[in-house]
């Protein structure tokens, strides 16, 4: 499952940067493409604004056919307060900019990618099957002091290889 998730992650977070290269994030001392996996991230005291970040919380098998067929759910949670320059009465326009930018990386042909074991960074390898993603689901948006949040959500579907199990 764990190579799954990497590649969704990777495949979101590069097609995230393509369609909006300014939309990055300071990690760390690193700026990075702002796509992030909470599970993997240093615990902070407030969650980066203007960035998605990535939560798994469901998990199915379905351990019928030659491969077992794995099904996940990804929370994509994000938040803006708008940008300061404006005072924050343009958090409206980013959270769709926002909206849009996660609906088109997730709905643009094609909803799937190859597989990858990325465990060694630096030498990722390809698998012999492809990950696959449903339709994105978005969650309403809700107010939080000066930030607009919304949660927006998607199935990810992959075949679990020998190598896997």
């Amino acid at each position: 499952m764990q190579r799954a998730k990497d590649t969704f992650y990777i495949a979101l977070r590069d097609r995230i940067a393509a369609l909006n290269p300014a939309r990055t994030a300071w990690v760390r001392g690193i700026v990075r493409p702002a796509v992030l996996i909470e599970e993997n991230e240093l615990a902070g005291d407030f969650p980066p604004l203007n960035a998605f970040r990535l939560r798994w919380t469901a998990l199915e098998a379905y351990p019928h056919g030659p491969l077992p067929l794995v099904k996940m759910r990804c929370e994509i949670r994000y938040a803006t307060a708008g940008n300061p320059g404006n005072g924050g009465m343009d958090r409206g326009r980013m959270m769709a900019a926002m909206d849009a930018e996660i609906a088109q990386a997730l709905t643009e042909p094609p909803q799937r990618v190859l597989k990858t074991d990325y465990a060694t960074p630096a030498a990722p390898q390809p698998q012999r099957t492809n990950i696959f993603w449903g339709d994105v689901q978005f969650g309403a948006i809700a107010a939080n002091g000066e930030q607009l949040e919304r949660t927006a959500s998607v199935d990810v579907y992959s075949y679990q290889e020998t190598s896997e199990r």
